[in-house]
């Protein structure tokens, strides 16, 4: 649905948290303050910075920059390394805290959320009051070194883009009386939605600046984008109110893993596959899902991929995933050696668990009913286990084999449109 708004109308505020997981870390140590602050991945001097401080920025300092190349530009740099379950405790904080003033109408990401002005806010004066009461109000009661951006329009898109104008700590407005020449500047691949593939088909059809993109139709729009996601854009960035369904079920369990240099022998990276498959897991189980198919997969530091699908019938079990591994394992690495590129080394693993299905599977006449309770023994076994790791702390209870892993916040991460639940740190 696709709703008009008033030349002068705000319907929504989008609030971006300025260099998230740095600010988490200045919020969290007072003397880190007004200093350049990167963090990282994992403990490593290779790795590159998944955040950088304002102060880190102001020196050149950026995502993506190595910790050694950080410390030649800035030798006293502070690194540190990612604490994703803090940066959800932080997250649920902030989030409380802009509902005291506004409902929160969709978080977006971890440090973006989109709230819905009600109809006495719409007008720029009192969107503004708005804004800078919630400003304040975060300042005030989670810590003032958590600085956002704040953008207010007619739509979402609008509304982010505006958000996006003024970093660090900015508050700026974009009603539709001041389009398209509020935008007129702006790159295409700064907008949401305009990727590598859509900035090539609008380039084929001449449109290489906001003008350009402002002067397309809507059906037009829905050509080039190849669905109705181009339409949807189209009314969005005109400063129409988009209604959207509701999310999608989850589709998918998994986890994927870089390797620091101790973990890329072939026996390592097992013990971290085998730990990546165990996190996967304990989160199916957390949600009450059973899957029915996984993708492992590997890949060497000489380059190239292998993979290994698996499918079976649904189950909770973590052990019935484990022998996926055992028979994928020998194989992947007998098929490296026969390269004849020397030892086996790897640099990253992954797991991904699919055919999620919130039920256990129906009765199937091709299997007995003492293997399917024997599967549901084992996976009541592993819920057992993850019960006490969840009541007593993690890794309590663990196999052998995992015994004394330290891979620094192994498993849930903070994905850019996914917030990861407290409780899933626990499994």
């Amino acid at each position: 649905m696709f709703i008009n708004a008033g030349p002068r109308e705000l319907r929504y505020m989008f609030i971006d948290f300025n260099a998230f997981f740095a600010s988490v870390e200045q919020h969290d140590e007072p003397d880190l303050r007004g200093k350049p602050v990167i963090v990282i991945p994992l403990r490593s001097e290779y790795s590159g910075a998944i955040a950088a401080s304002y102060e880190a920025k102001a020196l050149g300092i950026g995502r993506g920059t190595s910790v050694i190349d950080a410390r030649k530009i800035c030798p006293e740099i502070t690194v540190r390394t990612a604490r994703h379950d803090r940066y959800v405790e932080i997250h649920g904080a902030l989030m409380a805290e802009i509902g005291r003033h506004i409902p929160v109408t969709q978080i977006c990401s971890i440090d973006e959320c989109l709230c819905a002005l009600d109809l006495t806010e719409t007008r720029p004066d009192a969107a503004r009051v708005k804004a800078l009461e919630v400003k304040r109000g975060i300042a005030r009661n989670v810590g003032e070194a958590l600085k956002c951006s704040i953008g207010l329009a007619a739509s979402p898109l609008l509304a982010k883009l505006a958000g996006e104008m003024v970093k660090p700590d900015g508050l700026t407005a974009i009603d539709n009386a001041m389009l398209p020449d509020a935008l007129a500047d702006l790159p295409l691949r700064a907008i949401p939605g305009i990727g590598n593939g859509v900035e090539t088909r609008l380039a084929r059809a001449g449109i290489r600046d906001f003008h350009g993109l402002w002067r397309l139709q809507a059906k037009q729009a829905r050509a080039l984008w190849g669905s109705v996601e181009g339409e949807r854009f189209y009314y969005g960035l005109h400063g129409y109110d988009i209604r959207r369904a509701e999310p999608a079920t989850k589709r998918m369990i998994g986890h994927s893993r870089v390797l620091s240099g101790e973990y890329r022998e072939a026996a390592g990276a097992r013990i971290v596959a085998r730990a990546l498959i165990l996190k996967a897991a304990s989160r199916l189980r957390h949600y009450n899902l059973h899957a029915g198919s996984m993708h492992l997969s590997a890949k060497p530091a000489s380059g190239g991929a292998m993979g290994h699908e698996a499918v079976f019938r649904p189950t909770q079990n973590s052990w019935r995933f484990l022998r996926e591994l055992d028979a994928f394992w020998p194989r992947m690495v007998a098929r490296l050696q026969g390269r004849g590129d020397g030892p086996v080394r790897l640099k990253l693993v992954s797991c991904y668990l699919h055919d999620l299905r919130p039920e256990p599977p129906p009765l199937d006449l091709f299997v007995s009913p003492e293997e399917d309770a024997d599967d549901a023994r084992q996976a009541g076994l592993w819920r057992i286990i993850d019960d006490l790791n969840r009541r007593h702390g993690r890794q309590k209870v663990e196999l052998g084999s995992q015994a004394g892993l330290d891979l620094n916040y192994l498993g849930v991460k903070i994905a850019f449109s996914r917030v990861p639940e407290a409780a899933e740190f626990e499994c």
